[in-house]
């Protein structure tokens, strides 16, 4: 007979997985920005940023700051 499982054994087995282990780099997040065209309010509709969010819009302007140190921004 098998153990029957408690809540405990649920909350845990849901969050087995969590945090995911795919893993995004600073590259990738710029790349993710120079694909919006360094439009904030479309990355954060690709990215699942919220548009309102401070913290997300400094965010934004640290990446485009750090792209554009290292010649990766894109702009024209």
């Amino acid at each position: 007979m098998t153990k029957p499982r408690t809540r405990t054994h649920l909350s845990r087995s849901l969050d087995a997985d969590w945090p995911p282990s795919q893993t995004m780099t600073i590259t990738d997040l710029v790349a993710e920005a120079r694909a919006a065209e360094w439009d904030f309010t479309n990355w954060c509709h690709a990215s699942g940023y919220d548009a309102s969010d401070r913290d997300a819009r400094h965010m934004f302007e640290c990446l485009l700051a750090y792209a554009m140190h290292e010649g990766r921004a894109g702009l024209n």
